[in-house]
């Protein structure tokens, strides 16, 4: 991505799948190659790294053979968490370390929940919308919006970026980035998480970042998973000194990276901008009596179609 503009108003982010095959043979290991990642890209000079949805449930192999997923969530939250925040927690850079299941102390509902250290705290984001497999988690009720190296940052958990009505609730907020860590076993869930991501990025006028888990091992949750690390920038005059769709190849297995910088001056400039077709800029609040359908569309066709005979 061409750098026209000053480093200081550019956004330096990094998103590295993750092989969840090839994380270490224990738990510690495991932890210090997730740490290792970060800060190395910390070192090279990147304000956020994202790394990929599901990333702890991959230490269900390196654990006793009767741990479930309250299992991992002890070993990641309780076991792990001083660690983590002690090597994490830093004044002016971001992460998004994953997901990982969380028990909540007071209801004992399990959630997907996205580990996030920024500028020194540690926080939250959990999943809102949940798969047909992913049977022993709660949804998320709340969506959080964070503020990342002058940027109007939310997180947006895999399945999550497939929702428009998701997206609508971020309308008029003047997001900027939108980070997406996410879990996909097939070519078809990868697709529809980054066509999506590709969606959104229009809808919204904001830059999204999409970061897929990769590889394989023996667990109940992610056991095979690939996709395409990706960015996409809205399709506006204001980008237009930018790649505004850069992705990888499919990823299988294996530990790759994409560096993307996102143009922080631009994009605010772009929200400010009202001489240009902008979607997220429209006022969008319909009522059902202002979308008319019509009543043909509601019924099935009556008439039979004859079936065509071989000729």
């Amino acid at each position: 991505m061409p750098d026209t503009h000053p480093s200081k108003t550019n956004v330096k982010v990094e998103a590295w799948t993750f092989d969840v095959g090839d994380a270490g043979k224990t738990v510690d290991a495991f932890a210090e190659e997730v740490m290792h990642r970060v800060e190395t890209a910390w070192a090279g000079g990147m304000d956020i790294v994202l790394l990929p949805e599901y990333l702890w449930a991959a230490l269900e192999p390196l654990l006793p053979p009767d741990a479930d997923m309250e299992y991992i969530a002890k070993v990641v939250w309780v076991d792990l968490m001083p660690k983590l925040r002690q090597r994490l927690c830093i004044k002016g850079r971001h992460a998004v370390v994953g997901t990982a299941p969380y028990l909540d102390p007071a209801t004992k509902h399990l959630y997907n929940r996205a580990l996030i250290f920024s500028d020194g705290r540690v926080l939250h984001q959990d999943k809102l919308f949940l798969t047909p497999w992913e049977h022993e988690f709660r949804a998320g009720r709340e969506l959080f919006v964070f503020e990342m190296s002058g940027l109007r940052v939310a997180i947006i958990i895999c399945l999550d970026i497939e929702v428009p009505e998701l997206s609508s609730r971020l309308r008029g907020l003047n997001i900027d980035l939108l980070l997406v860590p996410s879990a996909t076993e097939t070519l078809y869930g990868s697709e529809r998480v980054t066509r999506c991501a590709s969606a959104r990025a229009i809808e919204l006028g904001c830059a999204v970042v999409v970061c897929p888990l990769v590889g394989k091992c023996d667990s109940s949750m992610v056991n095979v998973n690939l996709g395409r690390i990706a960015m996409y920038l809205p399709a506006l005059k204001a980008f237009e000194a930018y790649d505004r769709s850069e992705d990888t190849r499919l990823v299988h297995q294996g530990w790759h990276a994409l560096r993307a910088e996102v143009p922080e001056a631009v994009i605010h400039e772009a929200h400010r901008r009202r001489k240009e077709t902008n979607p997220s800029q429209l006022n969008v609040n319909l009522t059902p009596e202002e979308v008319q359908i019509d009543e043909s569309a509601r019924t099935p066709p009556t008439k039979k179609i004859a079936r065509r005979e071989r000729m």
